[in-house]
């Protein structure tokens, strides 16, 4: 038999600090806890190298990592997450403060052994309250699930480190957010597979990097009942540092809530990311852009992904819906709080979404705040599905696409289709209320499928807006309607809009003068 220690030496490490060699037997009952934090700290004590770990099971709470450190776990080997409360003196199984060079990489398996207990909900969520309601009056449980008291922590947290890598590795069954990467710098992400339970692991998230800088995410499949990858920039260990420089690229993404999310509780700023390649599967929500507490969310491309969205249960957050936007304070979603921790509204500007194709139940809302509208966001090539759900009881997508409180928004060669079978409670495509410089250019669109009456584009309040180049689709009632007298500055030109029964209806109180017509 080939020696653990020897096989690691070959692959050219300077010193390679055995965990059998302190004592770990590679069996999973009992703990390695002890023998695994000795050879980390021997190594530490040696000015740093390898601690590896070969084939075999071995069952640990929080180790503590240290600086120049490459922990190596081989294929065949997995660290389990003790069951035991007492093994964890911080609320994590790998932690790390303070630290510089870090590598976690192998082909071997963290696990979290994460547990739940279905209880009924005890309180009103006011994240999720409207989907409460809707459960209660169609009878639906309100049974959803907790961790049990023994399942414990993050199974990585690191807090101002400095030149991490994470690699290859594969992590399952997180009792809370997989990866808490809080005030890091220079990060690697690469080649993880991360598995949480998407029927039960509320606040399972996948990776969520916290004012974090200079980081790299590629080549990763997350599968996670709660958010998969989500940015924060909070306050959790300090006061909360902007999350920016940041790259996604190549990656799977699946979520009972949000695949992508930039987190609602951004405090200073999420700037400068760009997301590509990427494939959004069996989510409840695709992207979700998000401002709850009053920072800044600016300078973000996402480009070339699709999206495949459906509904879950009651208790996660989303509808089923791929692309949303909603910048709020948190007094909008609870009048009841203490207004003195309100905070102002934050500010969401320069946003492209490029090259998407995506489907789901919807509803697709893009929501400013009416003292902070969203600024120069595009759409630009987005194939946007309505999928019908004929069987669910939260029938939301009254619109495909409902946008309000916007700045400069432009939809660019935007295409959206309605599936059978048809749904009721469907009306327009396109709905644009409360916007100043609006440009519709090469949109596709049509009203809902068994909704002869409803436009298929809504202006409302709308304060200059340019339509060219867009094309009413088979079956189109009245193409777009000016549903009030604030409208105004609205120019059609160079639109294909044969198959509409009528180009442009409006409101009897509307201005006679508010469209211009070129088409």
């Amino acid at each position: 038999m080939s020696n653990p220690a020897r096989q690691a030496a070959t692959l050219g490490w300077p010193a390679s600090y055995n965990v059998r060699d302190y004592g770990a037997s590679g069996q999973k009952a009992g703990s390695a806890q002890a023998a695994i934090q000795q050879a980390i700290d021997a190594c530490a004590a040696a000015g740093g190298g390898v601690v590896y770990f070969p084939p075999g099971d071995y069952t640990t709470g929080t180790l503590h990592l240290r600086s120049n450190l490459r922990l190596y776990l081989e294929a065949g080997a997995t660290v389990y997450a003790s069951k035991e409360p007492a093994a964890f003196d911080k609320r994590a199984l790998f932690y790390g403060e303070d630290l510089q060079h870090i590598t976690l990489e192998g082909h071997g398996v963290v696990e979290g052994q994460a547990e739940y207990v279905w209880s009924l909900m005890a309180h009103r969520d006011m994240y999720i309250l409207s989907n409460q309601v809707l459960a209660e009056q169609n009878g639906v449980s309100l049974m959803r699930p907790f961790p049990t008291e023994n399942s414990i922590g993050n199974l990585v947290l690191l807090i101002r480190c400095q030149d991490v890598q994470i690699l290859n590795l594969t992590f399952l069954h997180s009792p809370s957010w997989t990866m808490h990467l809080w005030g890091c710098e220079r990060l690697v992400l690469d080649g993880l597979y991360i598995h949480n339970d998407m029927q039960d692991s509320v606040w399972g998230d996948g990776v969520d990097p916290d004012g974090c800088r200079d980081l790299r995410i590629s080549n990763c499949t997350i599968e996670t009942g709660d958010d998969a990858l989500v940015f924060y920039s909070g306050n959790s260990f300090g006061p909360a540092r902007p999350c920016e420089n940041i790259t996604v690229s190549n990656c799977r993404l699946s979520s009972s809530s949000s695949a992508l999310k930039f987190c609602d509780g951004n405090q200073n700023a999420i700037r400068n990311v760009t997301i590509d390649n990427c494939v959004i599967s069996g989510a409840n929500r695709g992207l979700a852009f998000m401002l709850f507490a009053g920072g800044i969310l600016e300078n973000v491309v996402v480009s070339n992904c699709t999206i495949e969205c459906q509904r879950f249960d009651w208790f996660w957050w989303g509808d089923g819906d791929p692309i949303h936007f909603n910048l709020i304070q948190h007094s909008d979603l609870d009048p009841s709080m203490d207004m003195s921790q309100n905070r102002p509204p934050g500010i969401m500007r320069n946003i492209i979404l490029s090259n998407i194709i995506a489907r789901g139940p919807g509803p697709n809302k893009i929501h400013g705040h009416k003292d902070s509208p969203l600024e120069n966001v595009t759409f630009d090539n987005v194939r946007l599905t309505i999928s019908a759900d004929p069987h669910s009881p939260w029938k939301k997508g009254q619109h495909a696409l409902a946008i309000d409180n916007v700045r400069n928004f432009s939809l660019k060669d935007v295409q959206i289709t309605w599936e059978a079978p048809a749904l009721d409670h469907w009306q327009s495509a396109l709905t644009v209320e409360n916007a100043h410089d609006l440009t519709l250019e090469g949109v596709s669109a049509r009203q809902g499928l068994d909704a002869p009456e409803a436009p298929a584009v809504v202006f409302k309040n709308v304060h200059g807006a340019v339509v060219r180049d867009c094309q009413a689709q088979p079956g189109t009632g009245a193409f777009l309607h000016i549903a009030d007298a604030a409208t105004e500055d609205v120019v059609l030109w160079g639109n294909d809009l044969r198959q509409a029964k009528v180009a442009v209806t409006t409101a009897p109180e509307a201005n006679p003068s508010a469209v211009q017509a070129g088409w």
